[in-house]
């Protein structure tokens, strides 16, 4: 029994939903993992893997192009409607993000290899621990993606504020040894600026998990003034 040609091009366009999935995991894979080595290049005081993930940026960058290609054309020859649509335009903003959290990672690896010209400044127990929350948001926001969860997205939302405490903290505490130790104000801001990175891979991780609230529930939570503690 031969499939209509109705049903077979709904097929055709339910695996192309699900491959455009798939290289958004991908994308996102690439960025946690880059974020996660700039981060063990700092640690172990690592030039060479730090010069590693600023050399290595072009496949995050050739996916970016080739994920935004497939959305337009979902959207051009297919003409998705309701959640369909509200998934594909999700995908086109989920995929800058993940984009941006490559270039971040660039960034934090550019800050690491200035750092480490100079001894170091303190042990380093904020800054991986900003870098695991970071990657753990993002993680939990694509499995969202995949898996329809807004109670996951939500998550991810809440977790920003972690991190945002994690990061005020990292400035009180250097800070102090800037204050104290005025030969350290240099390698301190470039610990500074990393934390500042770290804060926008949270920030991105956030976004996506926004539109994932809106793609499955149509349900804008965007700039939603905070409850009263």
């Amino acid at each position: 029994m031969s499939i209509p040609p109705s049903e077979h091009i709904f097929r055709h366009y339910e695996e192309e939903l699900v491959q455009l999935q798939g290289r958004l995991l991908v994308m996102g894979g690439f960025a946690e993992e880059r974020l996660g080595q700039a981060l063990h290049a700092a640690v172990q005081r690592d030039v060479a893997l730090a010069e590693q993930v600023i050399a290595g940026d072009e496949p995050i960058n050739t996916l970016h192009k080739e994920i935004d290609d497939r959305c337009f054309k979902l959207l051009a020859l297919r003409q998705p409607l309701a959640v369909d649509l509200r998934s594909i335009l999700a995908a086109v903003k989920i995929n800058t993000d993940l984009e941006r959290v490559g270039d971040l990672a660039v960034n934090i690896a550019e800050a690491v290899r200035r750092y480490l010209h100079h001894p170091p400044v303190k042990e380093l127990v904020d800054l991986p621990r900003m870098a695991a929350i970071a990657q753990s948001m993002l993680r939990d926001a694509l499995d969202a993606f995949v898996r329809r969860d807004v109670d996951l997205a939500q998550r991810v939302l809440d977790q920003d504020d972690e991190l945002d405490a994690l990061k005020r903290q990292v400035f009180r505490d250097l800070l102090g040894v800037m204050f104290s130790r005025p030969a350290t104000i240099e390698p301190s801001l470039d610990l500074l600026l990393i934390s500042r990175h770290l804060e926008r891979v949270g920030d991105h991780a956030t976004n996506v998990a926004e539109d994932i609230i809106f793609m499955v529930s149509a349900r804008d939570v965007r700039h939603v003034p905070e409850r009263p503690a």
